[in-house]
């Protein structure tokens, strides 16, 4: 993963533990009652992905067990990881894009409900994405994947096959020469739809096609018995995509604010009427995409209050992670778009610039919730971004900077760490040293896991392994009732 040059080591950052009685009184453990949305407390576990799916879609027991563990620790809400709305081949991913997912879903939903005796609100996370293909090996390019046109017919004599070879045959040095900026990207980094290419008819149809299809798979997770979705508008991915600065559509979803909003709004207005009116609809987007010529914190807040003011119920604030500054994958790899300086943004790890990578979201995710409160609205807004301790989430709390304070690789580490707080045993939590060991598993699709404890007790008949038998799939029990 990038990270800055040079870079400082931090520590990572010092705690003291709350008393049972110091937690019980913190605002951080206190419940939430805004319209829909209520929780038993303001703790979070957002999406993440763990590569557990079957390559169909279908929840495993492996993924029972993955959310099974998070519930354990009973956070006030946990969000399933990016889940597919279309009934197409997306590897090990969760899909939702036909009614045959209900069942594993529904069962998904029971586990959590089991493991975490009815104490934690559960969403399923909901995303659309285009088609990104794996970098070609140079002469399958040539060959399969360039559209020929007169400028490279031009350049060689012959049929478009001794074209092809003609262009196969020529060194690295001359791929400039011959190929537009989109070719060569296509192959030194693999082919990348964009909402931008309109001239294909299925990304021109995309404003009519996706509010069906995310009303759709809102009704499924309604029946599968979630207590909500979240619209994911965030990183590199179809909505998301329509929300940035760099979206110049000419048909009325690009260009100003209002228009590149549009889609975003009507999608969640087709969810919004396809689910009862308990149902909570809320929505992840990017606080800064961190790239150039992208969405400012500027655009977040403007986005923020027009969500509000159309009735998100919450709003969950990420940053960067884009496809445009990713690290050029290996021939046979796709691009990750957590690789680059905007990858970093959303992961930073300890070695970091002067800022610190704790919190490092937090001004931003401050802006567009004043923007919000400016539009007159409530809408609770979740913060997330490298936070580990009971003073980091209070303190971000009682300063106005959010409603909600969320963790993923805090909560990998030690999925019952919030639980352990309100106990006061907050000595026994499991710290992230933010590595991004569980990034790098992720990067190349492998099962994520911690390095914490993901070698703990492997001579264990009972310790769910991963398929090499080298790594445990989950964290190791905690028994709040041993000494």
């Amino acid at each position: 993963m990038w990270h800055p040059e040079p870079f400082i080591k931090h520590p990572i950052p010092a705690t003291r533990w709350p008393t049972a009685a110091e937690a019980q009184g913190a605002l951080w453990f206190s419940p939430l009652r805004v319209g829909r949305l209520e929780l038993a407390e303001r703790t979070w576990v957002p999406a993440m992905v763990p590569w557990r799916a079957t390559d169909d879609g279908q929840v495993t027991p492996e993924v029972l067990a993955w959310y099974e563990r998070f519930a354990r620790g009973q956070p006030g809400a946990l969000v399933v990881e990016a889940t597919g709305i279309r009934d197409i081949p997306s590897g090990p991913l969760l899909r939702i894009g036909d009614d045959r997912f209900i069942p594993g879903l529904a069962e998904l939903v029971r586990t959590v409900r089991r493991a975490s005796e009815g104490r934690t609100r559960l969403f399923i996370q909901i995303i659309d994405f285009l088609r990104i293909r794996r970098r070609p090996e140079p002469a399958r390019f040539f060959r399969e994947y360039l559209t020929l046109t007169d400028r490279h017919r031009s350049l060689f004599p012959g049929s478009d096959s001794e074209v092809r070879g003609a262009l196969a045959m020529l060194p690295e040095s001359e791929w400039p020469r011959v190929l537009d900026e989109r070719e060569f990207e296509s192959l030194a980094y693999g082919e990348r739809e964009r909402v931008t290419d309109t001239h294909l008819p299925h990304i021109r149809e995309l404003p009519q096609v996706l509010p069906d299809l995310f009303a759709a798979a809102a009704s499924r997770a309604q029946q599968a018995g979630f207590d909500g979705v979240e619209l994911h508008c965030a990183h590199a991915y179809t909505l998301a995509s329509f929300l940035s600065a760099r979206n110049q559509r000419t048909d009325g979803y690009g260009g100003t604010r209002e228009r590149r909003a549009r889609l975003p709004l009507e999608v969640f207005g087709a969810v919004r009427r396809a689910v009862s009116g308990r149902f909570v609809v809320g929505c992840r987007f990017l606080a800064e995409e961190c790239i150039e010529g992208g969405s400012t914190v500027e655009d977040a807040a403007w986005f923020g209050a027009a969500f509000a003011r159309a009735g998100m119920d919450y709003l969950s604030l990420s940053r960067g992670g884009k496809f445009e500054d990713a690290k050029q994958p290996r021939v046979g790899w796709a691009r990750y778009p957590y690789t680059g300086p905007s990858g970093y943004e959303c992961m930073p790890t300890v070695r970091s610039d002067a800022r610190g990578p704790f919190g490092r979201n937090r001004e931003a995710t401050h802006a567009v919730r004043a923007a919000v409160r400016a539009a007159g609205r409530e809408t609770p807004v979740v913060l997330a971004g490298g936070i580990s301790t009971f003073e980091q989430a209070e303190e971000l709390l009682r300063s106005g900077a959010a409603d909600i304070i969320a963790s993923a690789r805090q909560s990998l580490a030690d999925p019952d760490w919030f639980r352990k707080h309100r106990l006061g045993r907050g000595a026994e939590v499991r710290r992230c040293v933010f590595t991004n060991y569980c990034e790098g598993l992720d990067q190349v699709h492998k099962p994520v896991t911690c390095k914490l404890w993901d070698h703990e007790d492997l001579d264990q008949p009972d310790t769910p392994r991963t398929a090499d038998g080298r790594r445990r799939l989950v964290a190791p029990p905690w028994d709040p009732d041993a000494a």
